[in-house]
């Protein structure tokens, strides 16, 4: 007479189940961890490089304090994005900004409405500084462009460039003129709110957000209610005659 098979040998098999799930999840949770030591090591970087002196707009890191001086390209402007601001439909003004020796560099210069009423258009040569604005390359689900009217929802510089005409830096340059601190105590800031003058620039520099110790808790969590789970499953199993 055969032997019934040992309790135990019940979960033998959804165990091999469960296994590579939580391996996943603690994979996941661990990797989180790393990101958000990466992201911090950034930001910090981010704040060092940003609180110190622009530096010359000629090979800079992404979002680092630079400078350039040239002549704006008035005729040149572009539009980039769409943003309401109270009850006004505005867009980012791109203007490409002329330099010896060098590229022309697309300055995002701030917000201005869609019919660019009032926008300052200063002459002769100028010196701008803000942040190292890296190119974008369109998603597939970004809106689309439109070269001929110089609208862009994409700061895709390289489209931007062909439908100038006119050889551009690989980089841009958005400027930022120093305004109220975030109330986050961050890095970065909103757009500074049209007062009457436009373009409306940034008022700080931008920061990555770093929620990557949220996501580390909901894997681990995750890992530890499926364990429980599981656990409690399996004892059912096991004791069932």
């Amino acid at each position: 007479m055969s032997q019934p098979p040992l309790r135990w040998q019940r979960i033998v098999l959804p165990s091999f189940l469960a296994l590579p799930m939580l391996a996943a999840m603690l994979a996941l949770g661990i990797w989180q961890v790393q990101r958000m030591g990466w992201k911090s090591a950034l930001l910090q970087e981010l704040a060092a490089a940003q609180a110190g002196p622009p530096v010359s707009a000629a090979n800079p890191a992404p979002f680092a304090h630079i400078m350039a001086s040239g002549r704006f390209r008035h005729d040149l402007e572009l539009l980039l994005g769409s943003e309401v601001r109270g009850t006004t439909l505005g867009a980012a003004l791109i203007t490409p900004l002329e330099r010896d020796g060098a590229p022309a560099l697309l300055v995002e210069r701030g917000w201005v409405p869609l019919d660019r009423a009032g926008v300052s258009r200063p002459e002769g040569v100028v010196t701008v500084q803000g942040y190292m604005r890296p190119a974008e390359r369109p998603g597939l689900l970004s809106a689309a462009d439109s070269p001929a009217a110089r609208r862009f929802h994409n700061f895709d510089i390289p489209a931007m460039g062909a439908a100038l005409g006119l050889p551009v830096a690989s980089f841009g340059l958005a400027v930022v003129v120093p305004g109220r601190a975030r109330p986050d105590g961050g890095l970065g800031s909103t757009p500074a709110p049209n007062q009457g003058g436009v373009p409306s620039p940034a008022t700080g520099f931008p920061a990555p957000s770093n929620p990557h110790l949220g996501y580390a808790i909901t894997w681990f969590g995750l890992a530890l209610a499926w364990t429980a789970i599981f656990a409690l499953w399996a004892s059912r199993r096991i004791s069932t005659p």
